[in-house]
């Protein structure tokens, strides 16, 4: 019987026990194990979509888009390091392993940022010679599990950037299965070749927030205070969490929401831990002009950014700069329709592939085999990043002159209106049409 007859014969599906409910649990109740997956939250979700700009028009004078400069670059750093970083435009690479990416996806992303003036990141397993080489400006993770960690690859890093939390996974480790552990892998993480591995979800010498003062201090010391030292957290107690990092010492904070993207987690985590990065941007912006740091230590937010309406939203909201992770590898070539046939044949189609765990994008961008890593020329995917990242530049800038702002960061809450209550209460702006910020009184 056809779905339409199914409908035609007043049959319903239930709202709670749906299809993909239903296949969870057979899946479950067949393997005995947890399902593991990457991306992000699939769920719908409170995003930027729900806020709109009030452009100019009498009561405020719009800039013109071809005549008016409208600055884009940011200085990250500015409260401790001798070193800070100068970003031509508001828009960074997120943290992504080399191990969950290939080497030539870690070289595409250096190529591509570089090209634009901006950093990428390194993500577990250490820093490689493709991407350091590439990278003009790379910013170093430090992580709970110190895969690759050595103190000559911090010294060459420009950032330092300590992970707390992950947006996708808040409070969890992260994961890298066996078929990913090659020899070079297994020899940059001091790891058994093809044995799966699962990272700490916080750090060994971490038994509560005054020890991040401590670590802050010994990496300041082995870097001689030159590099800015970024605190990354995955949104959840963002208020709190983020004036414990200020008072902790940090140059800059990294907020992930829960739209974030992760290359292998439990879908559980993904779908039910952590709170939407619409809701963790005001929170943060709070702590911060509390403790009078607002500015003074900068706030760049992640998770789910696709698009220059996206950033400079983000911006409105008060941060100073947005990463990508998703959305980078996305420009690189992930889930493209031209290998349609290929993820047919291992079960998934382009759009739906979230099996990075596998080691079998035919993309050649998530995994460490070498006949599907070959596929990814980085020269070609470098230069498809730097063409993205400059339409999400032009499109914010765009959308800041509108508003008559020649600077994207003098873009403010008072540009914004918000499509659904929701979005009202958790972006704190207005629901469009009238004054109304629920939770607010007048």
């Amino acid at each position: 019987m056809t779905e339409e007859k199914y409908l035609n014969a007043g049959l319903r599906e239930s709202a709670t026990f749906d299809r993909t409910a239903m296949a969870e649990i057979r899946r479950a109740a067949q393997s005995g194990i947890y399902d593991i997956r990457g991306f992000g939250a699939k769920r719908r979700l409170p995003h930027f979509d729900d806020l709109l700009f009030l452009g100019a028009s009498m009561s405020r004078y719009p800039l013109e888009g071809y005549r008016e400069t409208c600055n884009t670059s940011v200085t990250l750093g500015t409260r401790y390091a001798k070193n800070p970083i100068t970003i031509d435009i508001p828009v960074t690479i997120a943290g992504m392993s080399f191990g969950a990416l290939s080497a030539n996806a870690k070289e595409a992303l250096g190529r591509g940022a570089s090209a634009v003036g901006t950093t990428t990141t390194t993500g577990d397993g250490g820093m490689t010679p493709e991407e350091r080489g590439q990278s003009t400006k790379l910013v170093y993770q430090y992580l709970p599990s110190r895969y690759g960690m050595n103190p000559d690859d911090l010294r060459k890093a420009d950032a330092i950037e300590v992970v707390l939390g992950q947006g996708a996974k808040p409070g969890g480790g992260g994961m890298l299965l066996g078929q990913k552990i090659t020899d070079r892998v297994a020899e940059m993480r001091t790891l058994p070749k093809g044995i799966d591995q699962r990272s700490a979800c916080r750090h060994p010498d971490w038994t509560g927030p005054d020890d991040l003062a401590i670590k802050i201090l010994e990496l300041r010391e082995i870097t001689d205070w030159k590099v800015p030292i970024y605190i990354k957290v995955g949104a959840t107690r963002t208020y709190y969490d983020v004036k414990l990092a200020v008072k902790a010492g940090a140059d800059v904070i990294v907020v992930d929401g829960m739209q974030g993207g992760t290359a292998a987690t439990q879908d559980v985590f993904i779908e039910h831990v952590g709170i939407p990065t619409l809701a963790a941007i005001p929170q943060a912006v709070q702590a911060l002009q509390e403790m009078g740091m607002h500015r003074e230590v900068q706030l760049i937010v992640s998770g789910g950014i696709r698009n220059g309406a996206d950033v400079a939203k983000c911006m409105a909201l008060g941060a100073d700069a947005v990463a990508i992770g998703t959305a980078a590898l996305i420009a690189l070539g992930c889930n493209h329709p031209k290998y349609a046939e290929e993820f047919k044949k291992i079960g998934s189609a382009p759009g739906f592939y979230d099996d990075y765990q596998e080691g079998k994008d035919p993309a050649g961008i998530s995994t460490q085999n070498p006949e599907l890593a070959a596929r990814l020329d980085p020269v070609e995917g470098g230069h498809h990043l730097a063409n993205y990242l400059r339409v999400l530049t032009l499109e914010a800038q765009t959308l800041a002159r509108a508003c008559g702002k020649s600077d994207l960061r003098n873009l403010e809450p008072e540009d914004l209106v918000a499509l659904t209550v929701e979005s009202a209460a958790m972006a704190r702006v207005p629901l469009a049409g009238t004054q109304w910020v629920p939770g607010q009184s007048f």
